[in-house]
């Protein structure tokens, strides 16, 4: 059994016709919408050897939220208000 010879990539496939498309074929047509929509993140390859997967990064990030919040919050220091009270 034979394969039929690779299509050319410009051409249509027989069940589509130009008419189909009133705009007009264009490549890439979507892309800008897709980056902008998309949360999907390209991680340096050096980072993505880190990881084994999704959760690894994700867990990490996680914790590293955790701490930059626990670290960053102000503390309520005491006014000394409470020692005068107690003191008389």
């Amino acid at each position: 059994m034979r394969k039929d010879k690779e299509p050319d990539k410009e051409e249509l496939r027989v069940e589509y016709k130009r008419s189909d498309f009133p705009g007009g074929l264009v490549r890439g047509k979507y892309t800008r919408r897709m980056k902008e929509s998309s949360n999907v993140i390209v991680l340096k390859p050096e980072v993505a050897q880190v990881f084994p997967n999704e959760e690894a990064v994700n867990n990490a990030l996680l914790s590293l939220i955790d701490i930059a919040q626990k670290t960053t919050r102000p503390t309520r220091h005491s006014t000394g208000r409470a020692k005068k009270l107690r003191a008389g």
